[in-house]
């Protein structure tokens, strides 16, 4: 095998495990609006248990009603109205050889007041997270002793539904965290002041469980080995707490690190490298005899393999690998790397969760919609029917997907020699390189469902006619919007497309990129090296599509190599070696040096295109840019479901 390390078996308590891979806890937003596990959350987790990982830890799970909402439609624990549900959730994870556990989890002050339905949020003391911006009442003592006791019985509702286990939520800043950090616990109580007393809180839960569910009941904690807060918990304090926390009897500590504050730390974006805080955890698990399990930002199964063999962690901590595919496990163990979609770190899973909703995935978009979109649900209606499918971008291969595994006879035409269409624009940026495996793996997808793929063909409605289809789909993506004003037909001005496909090179230029959003500012990072570069945008802020973290560490680094950043100014005309804008909220025109313009100002779509194959088809249907100007994501999505009624 070539895996071995990765695929043998582990040992958590009393508890064997089938691999040494974990899917660690991460809100979804599936659960019922009552807080029982649904329909969506069970079929989720058990795509994930069938797709071979050996344990599941549950999404943040509530123990408390009335201040510890994290999220709506969150999985809670806090009456004998989830038993129920979380029996099915716990059999159909277990019919896979899969083990659960219930993560046990209060916000504290890392919540809204707009999710207790207007209740001031709690903490240990009355600081504010800066990221929430909201002053938390402080505890009493009797209600920390009553907070204690709702994790316990959250457990013990666990247990009740044959839930193997529970983990101990006291990383990322949450309540436990808040209590056992100097940072956030200034309290003067039996529950504040030296390490024993901040522990107090923690000890107590562990002590509760340990007492209502038994000693061979497995638990584990999940800590942040190091908050990376100015006060805060560093990792020699984290080695003297997995030390104490062992002393108390659990089973396994699971490391992760920071906090709200500390940003990106918990939840890495796609410029952070795999592996970058493995010191942590292996620090942790050189101090400690129980077995660790540890997060990594892992997104192929080498590096997990490798951080293994290194002794970094008993256990892989795989989150965001398992919403990009389910299979992510099996996969790698049967030599499937080629059809594994990873994660691309876009972050897009938690900006949508950040709205409201429940969360979604760029690459995968059947997550948390698999109850009635999964493969069970297809209509295999195809019958060897062909459909003609024109366009290669993501959208396109993604409808050519769904159609092949319906019994279609897919045909998609490419005009260029290599698929990927907008993919092979978004990789050439830097730390984009998770864009060009994701272009390879829809297109080993299609190589082995049997689809035909004619490259270096821009097909006509002459050439599809020849086909008899049974139906068309047009993914033809958009064109850049060209903007009708003096000057644009002039030699010194040219489009984002052109500068990231390589069709010219700039050098020792003074360039002027109009548009802030995604593609202006990465064109912006690929260009700064050379040139002096200044981003143009109308509205008040760049890269507002973003999420936050993304947007901050790209615009650090866009600050690091010198781009200026301009706000508030629309493109009023172009020379030969200045450009005139307008402020847009005054419309006093300013002149600028300039002598190269970058157009990055978004697609429109083909709409001439579209209005000819429209009219020769009646059965024809258009996907991503060639209908309206999307994300990657939006494209992918709207592709699968369109093709999954087709």
């Amino acid at each position: 095998m070539k895996y071995e390390r990765l695929f043998s078996k582990g040992q958590i308590g009393n508890l064997q495990l089938k691999n040494r891979i974990v899917m660690p806890a991460m809100g979804t937003g599936f659960a019922s609006s009552t807080g029982e596990a649904s329909d969506e959350i069970i079929r989720y987790y058990e795509e994930r248990a069938k797709g071979g990982c050996g344990l599941i830890i549950t999404e943040i799970t509530r123990i408390d009603d009335e201040t510890g909402v994290g999220m709506s439609n969150q999985l809670s624990v806090t009456g004998g109205k989830h038993i129920p549900r979380l029996v099915r959730l716990a059999d159909a994870v277990h019919r896979h050889d899969t083990k659960i556990f219930v993560q046990l989890h209060h916000p504290g002050r890392e919540t809204y007041g707009r999710l207790l339905n207007g209740k001031q949020i709690v903490a240990p003391s009355p600081i504010a997270c800066k990221v929430v911006g909201e002053v938390p009442r402080e505890l009493t003592t009797a209600e920390c002793e009553a907070m204690v006791k709702k994790f316990v019985t959250g457990a013990v509702i666990a247990k009740t539904a044959g839930i193997d286990g529970v983990e101990i939520h006291a990383a990322h800043g949450y309540l436990v965290n808040q209590f056992i950090s100097p940072y956030t616990n200034k309290r003067t109580d039996k529950y504040g002041g030296d390490f024993y007393n901040r522990m107090r809180f923690v000890t107590e839960i562990i002590q509760g469980i340990r007492f209502t569910c038994g000693p061979k009941f497995p638990m584990s904690v999940r800590i942040s080995a190091n908050e990376f807060i100015e006060g805060g918990l560093t990792l020699q304090d984290t080695v003297k707490i997995a030390r104490y926390l062992e002393s108390l009897g659990i089973d396994a500590i699971n490391v992760s690190c920071g906090t709200y504050e500390s940003g990106y730390s918990i939840i890495e974006p796609a410029c952070i490298p795999e592996g970058w805080k493995k010191d942590l955890a292996k620090t942790i698990k050189a101090n400690v005899k129980i077995p660790v399990i540890a997060v990594n930002n892992i997104k192929h199964p080498e590096v997990a393999e490798a951080l293994l063999e290194e002794g970094v962690s008993d256990f892989v901590g795989i989150g965001r690998g398992h919403l990009a595919d389910p299979e992510w496990s099996n996969k790698a163990k049967y030599g499937k790397e080629e059809l594994l979609r990873k994660c691309i770190g876009c972050m897009n899973c938690f900006k949508v969760a950040n709205t409201g909703r429940p969360i979604e995935c760029t690459v995968n978009p059947l997550i948390g919609r698999e109850e009635f979109l999964g493969d069970d649900k297809l209509v295999k209606d195809g019958n060897g029917r062909t459909v003609a499918v024109i366009g290669g971008g993501p959208g396109g291969m993604q409808a050519a997907y769904v159609l092949a595994k319906r019994g279609f006879r897919v045909v998609l035409f490419e005009k260029e020699a290599f698929l990927g269409g907008t993919l092979n624009l978004a990789d050439k940026p830097l730390h984009k390189q998770l864009i060009t495996e994701l272009t390879n793996t829809q297109a080993a997808q299609l190589q082995a469902l049997g689809a035909e793929v004619r490259l270096n063909t821009e097909a006509n409605v002459q050439m599809i006619k020849e086909l008899k289809p049974y139906g068309v789909i047009l993914a033809v993506g958009g064109t850049p919007v060209i903007p009708s004003i003096p000057g644009i037909d002039r030699p010194n001005v040219h489009t984002a497309e052109e500068v990231l496909s390589g069709k010219i090179e700039l050098k020792d230029r003074n360039i002027a990129i109009i548009g802030g959003g995604v593609t202006g500012l990465e064109t912006a990072e690929v260009l700064a090296k050379d040139n002096k570069v200044a981003v143009i945008e109308m509205m008040d802020a760049v890269g507002t599509s973003l999420y936050a973290s993304v947007r901050a560490l790209l615009l650090k680094r866009l600050n690091e190599a010198g781009v200026e950043i301009l706000t508030g100014h629309c493109l009023d005309s172009i020379g030969a070696d200045e450009i005139a804008l307008k402020v847009t909220s005054t419309a006093f025109e300013v002149n600028r040096k300039a002598d190269t313009v970058i157009l990055a100002i978004g697609v429109k779509p083909r709409k001439d295109l579209v209005n000819e194959f429209e009219t020769a088809f009646d059965k024809i249907i258009s996907v991503g840019d060639a209908l309206r100007p999307g994300l990657i994501g939006d494209a992918i999505r709207e592709a699968n479901d369109k093709a999954f009624v087709f």
